[in-house]
């Protein structure tokens, strides 16, 4: 009887442990809603976005009207140029466009000399105060 019962016991423990482990190696098996590539990709792709923002308004400051522009408002460009760093994907996204339609514009010859200057004084105004206020 004694046999019996240790027999029945330990076929229970192998039959539970085997049922355990199973389970277990068969979540790991199932697919993620998003897949490991799916989310390396989203990464990368947001680098970049973020690295072309920074780069299309940085292009615009440092650009001769660019310069003049942060001059005559008295804003020091290295400290402007810092502050691109610290905006939000969201902010530096915004600022990007409008930098883009700028740099646009004025190859198109839609700008004058003033209307870039005020656009410029926007923009760096914009992003120290963004800088700022956080």
């Amino acid at each position: 009887m004694k046999v019996r019962t240790r027999m029945c016991l330990g076929l229970l423990l192998v039959t539970g442990l085997t049922i355990g482990v199973s389970q277990s190696v068969l979540g790991q098996e199932k697919e993620h809603a998003v897949s490991p590539q799916e989310l390396r990709n989203d990464v990368q792709k947001a680098s970049t976005d973020r690295q072309s923002n920074e780069t299309a308004i940085r292009e615009l400051l440092s650009t001769e009207q660019g310069q003049k522009a942060l001059k005559s408002s008295g804003a020091d460009f290295t400290k402007v140029n810092r502050a691109v760093s610290q905006l939000s994907d969201e902010e530096a996204a915004r600022l990007a466009a409008q930098s883009r339609a700028v740099q646009k514009d004025i190859a198109a010859g839609n700008f004058t000399d003033r209307d870039l200057l005020i656009v410029l004084l926007c923009i760096a105004a914009l992003v120290l105060i963004i800088v700022a206020v956080r």
